[in-house]
């Protein structure tokens, strides 16, 4: 068995997952939407927990598409190393036809922090990892931020934000191409509240720190991972220079 490392084993597992998950596309086609998200949920979720379980069969696995006991058991919480994957991140955008803003997440928690990870973003051919961080894009001095929300459920206080800062909100699918989004230069910064869990964001929020970016809860505190409760519904992805603004405009309109 060939030994890779974790940042080698998230890029090729997630970027896996993703070319099954487009053969899996062109298979099935797009009449059936339903049908094509729980399968491609599935298949997912199943290669990524044999992979891992025949290359790292001593770590724990928190999957998104993992059944209730599994997401509770207690050896999770004892363990040292989790892997903290969701097969499929964007599911409704996997099942629309000419959609690439979906993705595979794969990313490492050791002893508390986040090691490594990847985001596969099949549909746009391309995989952001630990192993090879992207270089962050220049700052736009004279232009208006672009803030990545939720195509289906943009939180209001984002508008009074945008208003705030003059920015412009810009829909994108999942958490990870939203995240993504800023790594690459189509927005400036993501902003989420109202509900997430620790899936959507862990694997993006690795290669986000690995790249130099800002990642925190909307109220600047930081990410936690591997919890009891895989809740963790607000975000805050940025450019490092755009922080601030955005952090300050977040508690005035909270006060």
């Amino acid at each position: 068995m060939t030994i890779r490392d974790d940042h080698t084993l998230a890029t090729d597992l997630a970027t896996e997952a993703g070319e099954r998950l487009l053969a899996l596309r062109e298979k099935e086609g797009f009449a059936d939407p339903t049908a094509l998200r729980k399968e491609g949920d599935a298949s997912a979720h199943l290669f990524l927990m044999e992979a891992l379980a025949r290359s790292r069969p001593g770590d724990s696995v928190l999957s998104e598409e993992a059944t209730r006991e599994e997401r509770l058991d207690p050896r999770r919480l004892r363990a040292e190393r989790v892997w903290i994957v969701d097969p499929l991140d964007g599911t409704r955008e996997f099942a629309e036809e000419g959609r690439a803003d979906w993705a595979v997440h794969v990313a490492l928690w050791e002893r508390g922090e986040l090691t490594a990870g990847a985001v596969a973003l099949p549909a746009q051919g391309r995989t952001l990892s630990t192993l090879e961080p992207p270089v962050l894009p220049a700052a736009r001095p004279q232009a208006r931020p672009r803030i990545a929300v939720s195509r289906t459920r943009p939180p209001e206080f984002v508008q009074n934000l945008a208003t705030r800062a003059g920015a412009d909100l810009v829909p994108i699918g999942s958490a990870g191409a939203k995240i993504s989004a800023v790594l690459t230069g189509e927005v400036e910064a993501y902003v989420h509240a109202g509900g997430q869990y620790e899936w959507d964001s862990a694997a993006p929020v690795a290669v986000a720190l690995a790249a130099g970016a800002h990642a925190s809860r909307v109220d600047g505190s930081p990410l936690t991972y591997n919890q009891g409760d895989p809740s963790l519904p607000d975000i805050l992805v940025s450019l490092p220079g755009l922080a601030p603004t955005l952090l300050a405009g977040i508690r005035d309109l909270h006060r």
